[in-house]
C-alpha cells in the first residue's frame, strides 16, 4: 500500500526513502501541488512492465483463459503429480 507523503518530506528523506523502497520494498506516494508521483524499486517497476507486456499479448491472456478452465475442469495435475518423487 502506498504511505503518502508531501514532495517536501521526500525532498529531506530522499535518502531514506530510497533505502527503504530499494530494502523494504516499501512504496510512496509523493504528493505536489501538480499531481502526484510514485516511488517504488527499480525490479518491481521493470516487473510490472513486463506484467503489462505479457497481458497486452492476446495468445498469452488466451493462454490463461484456457489454463483457467481447464483447472476448473479438473484437468490438470498436481504440484505433486508433476513434482513429486518417483
Amino acid at each position: 500500500m502506498l504511505q503518502t507523503i508531501t514532495a517536501t518530506n521526500a525532498k529531506e528523506e530522499l535518502l531514506n526513502l530510497l533505502r527503504a523502497t530499494i530494502r523494504e520494498h516499501k512504496q510512496y506516494r509523493i504528493a505536489f501541488e501538480e499531481g502526484g508521483a510514485v516511488l517504488l524499486a527499480e525490479a518491481e517497476y521493470e516487473g510490472l512492465l513486463e506484467t503489462l507486456a505479457l497481458l497486452s499479448q492476446p495468445s498469452f491472456y488466451k493462454s490463461i483463459k484456457q489454463a483457467d478452465l481447464e483447472i476448473k475442469d479438473g484437468d490438470a495435475l498436481s504440484f505433486d503429480e508433476v513434482f513429486g518423487e518417483e
